[in-house]
């Protein structure tokens, strides 16, 4: 059972009065932070989607989903110095959403502790990927074994099925059947059924993603990845995508590190998919001698995602299966 219609389940709907409430209660808690000067607001959200779909195969089946948000993002510091941070929370039901004061005080003390950033000298580095800014490591993946970049010929990872593309202790799995997830599904966007899948088992690269179009192309199965909106062809797309969590705990894999930095952000889309040249700004926190120390900003991560993949570890505790850990890729600043 998916579980993902809130309303199904016996759950209330929210009222705008109260939407609007939890959003003042998230931006009080993070303007209560001392340092914080100014903010960008809170947001609350609420939505139920019924999707419905019919083939011409003679498949027909819907099913609905529930949806709810809440978020922060304010400023520290004064003038031209100043910087900015968030937190949110999402779920398939209201009550496991994140209290707003959590959230409005994690948004705040983010903020605050990005202040007065310094500056970092050009070289190579350990980079440790924070769990907001990692999961796009494994979007890179995903647009890269999609059956459209593989029948255009246009992805880094072209001649890579069957072969090793991460470490060996890294494990990506898709699951459309994950309780409350918020992707889950129970059909495909062709009506396909869909199951959980190990995309990257053991660092080996196991399957592409593949539409049915793109699979009569390559001459293989459709995998139940397509996805598609309101109008138009299917696309490809992963469910509830995640990284197995690793056995080293993230205060072991920093104080491991004599000289690196934590991203807290990127910038930019420096990223080329056909060749997997990595190039894109950042900013976050120093990490020497084992320990996070101050902020730095404006400095460039620099690399290839083959060497990247290759060199990535995961780390554990309940968020790092959502999103990979990145060691010694290289940087500059």
């Amino acid at each position: 059972m998916l579980d993902i219609d809130d309303l199904a389940q016996g759950g209330s709907e929210p009222s705008p009065e109260g939407l609007r409430d939890a959003a003042l209660a998230a931006e009080d808690a993070a303007r209560a932070v001392a340092g914080v000067t100014n903010s960008e607001g809170g947001s609350a959200s609420a939505s139920r989607s019924i999707w419905a779909l019919a083939t011409s195969h003679g498949f027909a089946a819907a099913y609905a989903a529930t949806g709810y948000g809440l978020s922060a993002s304010v400023l520290a510091g004064e003038g031209g110095a100043m910087v900015r941070d968030y937190a949110y929370s999402s779920a398939r039901h209201l009550r496991a959403l994140e209290a707003p004061e959590v959230i409005g005080t994690r948004a705040g003390e983010r903020a605050v502790a990005r202040v007065n950033p310094g500056r970092l000298a050009s070289g190579p580095m350990t980079v440790v990927f924070d769990p907001r800014v990692g999961s796009s490591l494994l979007g890179h993946l995903t647009g890269a074994i999609s059956g459209q970049a593989i029948t255009r010929k246009t992805s880094f990872l072209l001649e890579a099925l069957g072969t090793q593309v991460f470490a060996s202790g890294v494990t990506v799995l898709d699951d459309p059947h994950r309780p409350h997830g918020l992707r889950s599904r129970p059909f495909d966007g062709e009506g396909l059924p869909v199951s959980p899948t190990a995309i990257i088992e053991a660092g080996m690269l196991e399957r592409w993603l593949l539409d049915s179009a793109s699979a009569r192309q390559l001459g293989l199965e459709p995998t139940g990845h397509a996805a598609r909106g309101v109008s138009g062809a299917p696309g490809v797309s992963t469910s509830n995508l995640h990284m197995a969590a690793g056995h080293v705990p993230p205060e072991t894999l920093i104080a491991d590190i004599t000289d690196g930095v934590f991203v807290t952000e990127l910038i930019g889309m420096g990223v080329n998919g056909v060749t997997g040249d990595y190039s894109r700004g950042a900013a976050g926190f120093r990490i020497e001698r084992g320990e996070i120390t101050g902020p730095v900003a404006e400095f460039t991560i620099a690399g290839n995602l083959k060497d990247m993949f290759l060199n990535l570890r995961p780390r554990t505790t309940w968020n790092s299966a959502m999103v990979p850990m990145c060691r010694r890729s290289g940087s500059r600043g």
